[in-house]
């Protein structure tokens, strides 16, 4: 007798008699299944043939010895069925109740039944699991079409995570005054701050009351949605965030750090100076506000330094230290000056954690810590209880990422990204360090497109997700955050990244080879099953062996537009007028550099002249084979008419992908090309080279010439959602 069968015998299921919103969920998911069962809320010992189902702190009915032997200091689930149907599902936290529901549901159902009669336990591989940057839900995808926030967060939850970001925008741009021949104001589209939801009687008519209710009513929703499925809502913020001018003229005592980066600027931005006791009390009175608002709010992560925001007197402004009267006198040292900024950071993150404690004394602060290279020791050294940290490394310093391709030594500070699998023993140590302190060290880690091959969706590489998830079992990551998010399957059904994270975090012990079998049994069935996995692992082999380019291997490709830009040795010799189609959206002011020279943007050198060649030389030694040996394989399949229907749509949908990403990567080999053959072509007087060079950009013009075409071909042609496009009509993100 199977799972499935002894749960048909029982007619009635037990919760607690004050039901949690996911309990009731998941109940209503256990009568989709079996229709013949009531549902039953009481403290009362179950019928004979019952099955309760509970979140331990929870149940009021008596699970003691099931709470006695449960794992100590982990998130469990204690699964039991017997023969008749009788049994429990229990959980130690709100969060896994959902998540294992449809595990049992989906993936148990054909197991024996006596396996589960004893009873069993399940540790959660993750305390905490949150998408960080979550670029559908909340940040700068969230205009996307074909996405529905339910089905989103409903599908967070049944792959494991603890945890939901809440606060986006409730329309597509942000209340911010633009400024014409400036990008600016859109930097605030994203990580809104929290002067974004509520105000103070501080700031109290800065913003409309009406902008503040919507966005307010937004976070309000998610975090309803969340707590449906058992998740802990949180925010991701950019602080302290800039003010408008107008506040200044009010207060003009109170003026701060400027934080705007003056080659992306036209108007200086400053924020307020959270040295100020009135300062500090408007920062409390917003963060109780929303506690008050959303009780079950978690945390608050902060990103600083960027995109309109600082820290008054740190290092890393972009114009320099600077900041209000009230914290550096003049003739410091810089060691001195470092040291009270520092301080002044951890201050603030205490004012909002007090602050929110009084109302959820769980609520953790954490910093992302690369912004702070000169301040970090301060910073770490003053941090305790609940006031936590976010790093793609503990080894970090700065923005100077460890890690090298595994593939390319020379290509370094790979930390976080998808090419970032390993782990150096000291990262544990670190963590353990921390810990005693009562500091959370929130791994930044990346199984999703999102800060990975943007604009696409869905791409495989599970051995790596893999390879990246055992390293953070065996270094003790406890608390883990996805960059840019989920990729629900209304824009990816067949996402296999995200089904090895959710048979990685259900069960840290599962095999890797058992995992991606029963998926690609369960989408192509038992025919074309290997020839499935045999596809993923080609495609996992070819991303393995991609070099990077920074910036552009991850958000600059949207934001400077290389896909829809032509690439020809004379960037200005197009038309001033035949150039707005995509300068007009990308995010750059007139005078960036890239505007001229792709290898650069504003004062920063992306691509030098030698390792634009030696990409191009990668891309065609060890990508492009490999590349086209899988879409071969995947349109094989595809066009496989001895396969079923259901097969041949998911090859189809592999394939399409594949052809984007051939698409993307052609693109990138044109941009370092052209790199490699402009700056060649120019730093020399021997005319052989100048020839040489001539003939390199002439190549490189004609395959981009056909991967144009072919992405036309792509996009005219394709059934699959294998980039996120916006429904508003195209924006700098998208």
């Amino acid at each position: 007798m199977n799972f499935h069968n002894a749960l048909l015998k029982t007619k009635r299921l037990h919760l607690p008699a004050k039901a949690l919103p996911v309990e009731e969920t998941c109940a209503a998911e256990f009568q989709k299944s079996f229709p013949q069962l009531d549902v039953v809320h009481d403290a009362g010992p179950p019928a004979a043939a019952a099955f309760r189902l509970a979140v331990a702190q929870n149940a009021s009915f008596d699970i003691t010895k099931i709470k006695a032997a449960a794992p100590s200091n982990k998130h469990w689930a204690y699964v039991r069925v017997t023969p008749e149907g009788a049994g429990e599902l229990i959980v130690s936290h709100p969060a896994l109740l959902f998540a294992y529901t449809l595990h049992l549901l989906e993936d148990w159902a054909n197991s024996p039944a006596a396996e589960f009669e004893k009873g069993k336990y399940y540790t959660a591989a993750l305390k905490w699991h949150r998408p960080l940057f979550d670029y559908l839900l909340t940040q700068t995808w969230r205009t996307a079409r074909n996405f529905n926030a339910e089905e989103h967060i409903r599908e967070l939850a049944r792959a494991g995570y603890t945890h939901v970001e809440v606060n986006g925008l409730a329309m597509p741009v942000p209340f911010e005054d633009p400024v014409e021949g400036e990008y600016y104001s859109q930097f605030y589209s994203y990580c809104p701050a929290l002067d974004q939801f509520v105000h103070s009687e501080l700031n109290k008519g800065i913003y409309p009351v009406e902008h503040l209710t919507a966005n307010l009513n937004l976070l309000k929703r998610y975090a309803g949605l969340g707590r449906k499925y058992g998740l802990e809502p949180g925010l991701l913020c950019f602080e302290p965030r800039s003010v408008p001018e107008k506040f200044f003229n009010k207060y003009p005592t109170l003026r701060g750090a400027r934080v705007d980066h003056p080659f992306r600027s036209r108007r200086p931005r400053f924020t307020m100076t959270i040295a100020h006791p009135l300062v500090q009390a408007h920062y409390r009175e917003m963060m109780q506000k929303l506690l008050r608002a959303v009780p079950d709010l978690a945390y608050l992560s902060i990103w600083s330094n960027d995109s309109g925001s600082g820290f008054e007197y740190t290092s890393s402004l972009y114009v320099g230290r600077n900041g209000g009267p009230y914290l550096i006198r003049e003739w410091r040292t810089h060691e001195q000056i470092a040291e009270v900024a520092g301080k002044n950071v951890v201050r603030y993150m205490k004012v909002l954690r007090d602050a929110a404690a009084e109302l959820n004394p769980d609520f953790r602060v954490s910093l992302r810590l690369e912004p702070f290279k000169v301040e970090h020791d301060v910073i770490l050294s003053n941090l305790g209880d609940h006031l936590d940290l976010e790093v793609p490394s503990l080894l970090v310093r700065g923005y100077d990422l460890p890690y090298h391709h595994d593939k390319y030594p020379d290509v370094i500070g790979i930390a976080g990204s998808v090419h970032h699998l390993n782990m150096d023993p000291q990262e544990k140590q670190l963590i353990q360090e921390h810990q005693k302190r009562g500091i959370a060290s929130h791994l930044i880690y990346s199984h999703g497109n999102g800060y990975n091959f943007e604009p696409l969706l869905g791409l495989p590489y599970p051995w790596m997700i893999w390879q990246k998830l055992q390293e953070m079992k065996k270094n003790g990551v406890e608390y883990a955050a996805n960059l840019g998010g989920f990729t629900p399957s209304r824009l990816a059904p067949y996402h296999i990244n995200q089904e090895v994270f959710r048979a990685f975090m259900l069960d840290p012990n599962a095999r890797l080879e058992e995992v991606l079998q029963h998926k690609a049994v369960q989408w192509v069935g038992e025919q074309a099953a290997a020839q499935l996995v045999a596809l993923w692992q080609q495609t996992d082999e070819t991303i393995q062996h991609l070099p990077i380019l920074y910036l552009f291997s991850n958000f600059g490709f949207v934001w400077l537009r290389i896909w829809v830009r032509p690439i020809v040795p004379d960037l200005l010799a197009i038309p001033d007028a035949e150039r707005r189609y995509y300068e007009d959206f990308m995010v750059s002011t007139a005078n960036n550099t890239n505007l001229v020279d792709l290898g650069k943007d504003v004062l920063f050198d992306l691509v030098t002249q030698e390792y634009g060649e030696k990409f191009v030389q990668r891309v065609d030694e060890h990508v492009t084979p490999r590349l086209e040996s899988v879409l071969q394989l995947a349109k094989a399949q595809a066009h496989n008419q001895q396969l079923t229907e259901q097969a041949r749509r998911v090859f189809v949908d592999q394939y399409e992908r594949l052809r984007g990403l051939r698409c993307w990567i052609g693109v990138l080999r044109s941009l370092s090309a052209w790199v490699a053959g402009v700056h060649g072509y120019l730093g020399t007087d021997n005319q052989a080279q100048k020839k040489r060079w001539r003939a390199y950009l002439d190549d490189m013009m004609t395959r981009d010439l056909q991967n144009t075409k072919d992405l036309l071909d792509l996009w005219n042609t394709s059934t699959v959602n294998f980039m996120v496009v916006s429904k508003t009509g195209e924006t700098s993100f998208i």
